[in-house]
């Protein structure tokens, strides 16, 4: 019998779909605290001036967690080429293997079950200084457009 997460079209949705699931509670508890930050007495004179919800919301509320989507997304970005391991790897079978290769998958492939120990350091070590270099770049970006930064 076939299951959708054997093919090659379903493991991408899959994939996304699961990680959304994983991490929107943590997201959601950091976005609330941000919105708990932003001072009551803004809504209420904004209610006062006739504003409704949704522009309480965008003149208020995302310019006040805007500091918080910086570095959130500057931190995200520093991880896009480090994929969970650990979910990819047990999601794959051979039958959605061309879909589901990334790069810690296939550096756990050629430095532990084909013995090439110095090329997969090599090929995480690039991973590692592309991730760096992305990171240094969205954190500079953020800077120079007047946002929040790392540092």
């Amino acid at each position: 019998m076939l299951r959708r997460y054997d093919t090659t079209e379903w493991f991408r949705p899959l994939y996304i779909g699961s990680d959304i699931w994983q991490n929107a509670g943590f997201s959601m508890i950091i976005y609330l605290a941000a919105l708990t930050a932003i001072d009551p007495s803004l809504h209420e004179a904004a209610r006062m001036d006739g504003a409704n919800r949704f522009q309480r919301i965008r003149h208020i509320d995302i310019p006040g967690i805007l500091p918080v989507i910086t570095i959130l997304f500057i931190l995200a970005v520093g991880n896009i080429f480090n994929l969970g391991f650990e979910k990819v790897y047990l999601m794959q079978t051979d039958l959605n293997l061309p879909t589901s290769e990334v790069i810690n998958t296939y550096v756990y492939k050629t430095g532990l079950q084909n013995a090439q120990f110095s090329y997969s350091a090599a090929i995480g070590l690039f991973n590692s200084v592309l991730n760096l270099l992305l990171l240094l770049t969205f954190n500079w970006v953020a800077k120079k457009a007047n946002q929040s930064s790392l540092w």
